[in-house]
């Protein structure tokens, strides 16, 4: 058998979390070409690089994010290794590590994962949020325990994984009090000219939107696109576009935020998957979050 270097490991994990060589020599106490030569032993061994450069400090690339993930629980693991043999208790919960595909609106990601918090066995809640695409392949890698996104795997992603609906909404439209009132025109013709804000280009929902408004001849100035869900509200919040929503969500929305719904778009709907590599759901938190996405969250749209 192969024995990987756990020391070259921590030399890694230690400069990624540190975002630099230099600032890892304080921590290692060692210098820096002993840090460097580590690093590219453990690269050699692992085949590729590990990190990339931004500005002057490094990040961990594709293949350095999912040898990060392993080595953050090694390291946990370790850490209450010691603890359980010296008489301390550890408190270790089960982990259920989520990839959160950055097109799921936050809202909806929150009224998913908390599910997780209230199970009768504590779980340690770890998510990460990337593109899908990056997502499914650390879930190939078994560094996921389950991916949330808006679509099945595609073909072209040659990986083995399973897709189960957690449900599906029609869309709303909102808008920032003001900007609402400056339109004049019932809806849906009240978005002729107006600015609009959008996901970004080659999304599922996109995609939905696009034929959406070619069906109906509405030429709207499209004036943002995002990848990121958050940042998307955080402009509509602000005035600054018109933007889709789900219409599960549009009564938290209203509640809390200077907001209101200028329309409903049932036809343009929003789906929701969990994606493991398992065929059936295996962990506990899974098959609660499935469950009550099911028969609460999604049930009644």
């Amino acid at each position: 058998m192969e024995w990987l270097n756990y020391h070259h490991l921590l030399y890694f994990w230690t400069v990624a979390r540190a975002g630099s060589i230099a600032k890892a020599t304080k921590e290692l106490h060692l210098t820096q070409p002993t840090i460097s030569t580590q690093l590219k032993a453990l690269e050699h061994r692992l085949g590729g690089p590990l990190f990339e450069r931004m500005g002057r400090g490094l990040v961990p690339n594709e293949l350095g994010r999912v040898v990060l993930r392993y080595a953050d629980e090694i390291f946990t693991l370790g850490r209450e290794l010691q603890d359980a043999v010296r008489g301390r208790p550890t408190g270790r919960p089960q982990r259920f590590v989520v990839g959160i595909a950055d097109v799921i609106p936050k809202l909806i990601a929150r009224q998913l994962l908390e599910v997780a918090m209230h199970l009768a066995e504590p779980v340690a809640l770890v998510c990460r949020e990337d593109r899908p695409e990056r997502l499914l392949v650390d879930l190939a890698g078994h560094a996921l325990d389950l991916v949330i996104t808006d679509s099945p795997v595609p073909p072209s992603l040659k990986i083995r994984a399973f897709h189960h609906q957690l449900g599906e909404s029609g869309m709303s439209v909102f808008a920032s009090k003001k900007l609402a009132r400056s339109t004049h025109n019932q809806f849906p013709a009240s978005l002729n000219g107006a600015p609009l804000l959008l996901p970004a280009d080659g999304t599922a929902l996109r995609r939905e939107i696009d034929r959406w408004l070619h069906e109906r001849d509405l030429v709207p100035r499209i004036v943002g696109e995002f990848d990121d869900t958050a940042l998307l509200k955080a402009f509509g919040e602000a005035g600054h576009g018109l933007f889709f929503a789900p219409s599960v969500l549009e009564r938290e929305f209203l509640r809390s935020h200077g907001i209101v719904c200028v329309g409903r778009v049932p036809e343009v709907r929003e789906r929701f998957f969990a994606i493991t590599v398992a065929r059936r759901l295996e962990h506990p938190a899974a098959v609660e979050i499935t469950r009550v996405a099911r028969e609460h969250m999604f049930g009644e749209d």
